[in-house]
């Protein structure tokens, strides 16, 4: 069995399941698949939040059809409940029990959070490239809400990355990592969009 390289938030390295049979995302300094054929793995993103301002959605709606030309890219957004807002353990394990309804065996699930490790573009290509390898049916990338991920989200993680040492806004956070989805794919078929 395989351990990633990657750091889950609970602080322990996570293994992937023995029946997927793979290895980890690696995490060398240029991606390893520049120039390859890549299986175009479907690709979801699910996020928790209240409606997407206007400029949030049109920049997601410009890298989803940018990322359709590579995979199938689903996009979630999983909705707070506003009953719930008043106590903000009870918000996050709502928001944790929805996104796990969300999550299928055969995902490959990587977590974003202020606390995963620290990728650079090279990399997201290597962990889509590696994710292709491993057996699962789809890849899918999870952003919590204000007060982040739950715990049963976080230890379902195969990989915990995070894209800044900043702490970015959730929305922020969202247009960051499908501009760099779409790099991680130019990077991977050797494009020009990446220098």
């Amino acid at each position: 069995m395989a351990i990633s390289p990657f750091r889950c938030i609970c602080g322990a390295q996570h293994s992937l399941s023995k029946d997927r049979g793979a290895r980890a995302p690696s995490l060398g300094k240029r991606s390893k698949y520049s120039g390859q054929s890549v299986r175009a793995m479907p690709m979801r993103l699910l996020t928790v939040g209240k409606k997407r301002s206007r400029g949030t959605q049109l920049l997601v709606e410009e890298y989803k059809e940018k990322l359709g030309y590579y995979c199938d890219f689903e996009d979630t957004l999983i909705r707070p409940n506003p009953k719930l807002t008043s106590d903000v353990k009870v918000q996050v394990e709502a928001e944790d029990t929805a996104m796990m309804q969300q999550l299928k065996p055969e995902d490959f699930v990587v977590v974003l959070d202020e606390n995963g490790k620290d990728v650079i573009s090279e990399q997201i290509a290597d962990l889509i490239g590696d994710a292709g390898n491993t057996g699962s049916s789809r890849l899918t990338f999870c952003i919590g809400g204000p007060y982040g991920l739950g715990l049963q989200v976080r230890q379902r993680a195969d990989a915990t990355i995070r894209l800044s040492s900043l702490v970015l806004n959730h929305q922020v956070a969202l247009i960051v990592l499908m501009e760099q989805l779409y790099r991680a794919w130019t990077i991977i078929k050797g494009q020009k969009y990446h220098h």
